[in-house]
Formats: structure tokens, sequence, C-alpha cells
């Protein structure tokens, strides 16, 4: 599954000049018999499958920690913020543990201490696709890896509000004309607008950021498990 979209545009071409790396490991090297078998039922009953804890330790205890967290992707993880993408795209780089089936051996989680965290309250068939997700939020913060292509100052959850709109050419799209003041040139005002902007949207879309907003608080700095 990997690199998959990662390997392709910007990130790919930074990928390929080493400004960022990816080591993909197989749990199933790991796995326990002819088969390669990783799983097993559930204890107490229930459906599906769930990944076993001894095959989990020895596939986390062959890639070197060095410092770097180890995060598993669950839907029952703490919520992915963009502060938490900051440190991470500062840091020594990170250990993915991608889930399958019903998820992971709570043992082998306590066991390892290992961070869980989740896209969004929604289950996905495995932790492959959140995985990206996370890489892709976090190597696009490296220097170099976008060039000039982007800013990732005035991004949505910088200032902890969302992005203001964007506009370009052609000047008149089906009765929809760009807002005069982005024509002006008067920076400040452009500047005043795309602040209200953001404010409206952030209080309209996300009223959760925008109650802390207005007490000057910033969604990211609330302690992380």
């Amino acid at each position: 599954m990997f690199p998959g979209p990662l390997g392709g545009s910007l990130l790919g071409k930074a990928l390929a000049s080493n400004l960022w790396s990816l080591d993909v490991r197989d749990i199933r090297d790991h796995g326990l018999g002819k088969h390669r078998t990783v799983d097993d039922s559930p204890s107490g009953g229930g459906p599906g499958m769930v990944l076993r804890a001894d095959v989990a330790a020895a596939a986390i205890d062959a890639v070197p920690r060095n410092e770097r967290p180890l995060i598993y992707l669950s839907p029952r993880g703490a919520p992915l913020t963009q502060g938490r993408v900051r440190d991470l795209a500062a840091g020594p780089g990170a250990i993915l543990f991608c889930g399958r089936f019903e998820g992971l051996d709570q043992r082998v989680i306590e066991a390892r201490r290992i961070e869980e965290v989740s896209l969004g309250d929604f289950v996905l068939a495995g932790g492959e696709i959140a995985a990206m997700a996370l890489i892709e939020a976090t190597v696009r913060l490296i220097p170099g890896v976008l060039g000039q292509h982007a800013s990732t100052e005035e991004e949505s959850f910088a200032a902890g509000l969302l992005e203001y709109p964007h506009f370009t050419r052609p000047q008149d799209f089906e009765g929809r004309a760009i807002p005069d003041v982005l024509n002006g040139g008067n920076h400040k005002e452009i500047s005043e607008f795309r602040q209200g902007e953001a404010e409206r949207l952030t209080r309209e879309r996300r009223p959760d950021l925008w109650s802390l907003y207005e007490k000057g608080l910033s969604p990211f700095e609330k302690k992380r498990r």
C-alpha cells in the first residue's frame, strides 16, 4: 500500500530527494507458523479477529525506537491536531502501527506505551489510510518539501481558526464576482477581510474551535495523552 499517494506530486519528489524517508515493515514477517499467523479470536467471544500481542511486540521491537514516538492509528485514540502534526514534523520522526481486524491486543499497547491517535469519529478497515494522512500532514511541514508552492503560515488551524476563502481568475464566474476588497490593493483591508472571513467560517462551522479562540486559547495547547 505504501508509498501510494505519498509517492506522487511534491511529497513524492521530496521523498526521492531524501528530504524525508519511509521505511515500511510487514507484520507478517513476525507471524507464527507456516501461514505466518498474526491474529486470533477475541478473548470473551465476539466477532472478528484481534492482532496478537506477541506478534505485534516482535514487529515493534524489530524497529529501532531512536526516541521516536510509537503511534497506533485507532478510532478510539486522541484526535490528531495540527499542533500534534507540527510536533511530529519538528521531531525525530515517528513509528506508526497500522491495525487491522478488530484491533490490537490491549496488553501490547500498554507494554510498549503506544500512543493512540484518531483521524475522526469513524472507522476504517485498517490503519494504512490513516497513517498516510498523518504522514502527509506531517511531511508537508518539513522545510523544502513544498518549496514555494504553498505557505503553511495562514492555513486552517494555524492561528486556531479555519482558513479564509480563496479566489482567482476569472473575475466573474457564473454571476459570482471576486469580492471587491481583494482587487483594491489595500493590504490592510485585505487582511481585515480575510481575518473576518476566517472568524465567520470558524464560528459557523466549528463552534468548538470558536469557543477556544474567543477565550484566547489554542485548541492545540490542550494536554495530550
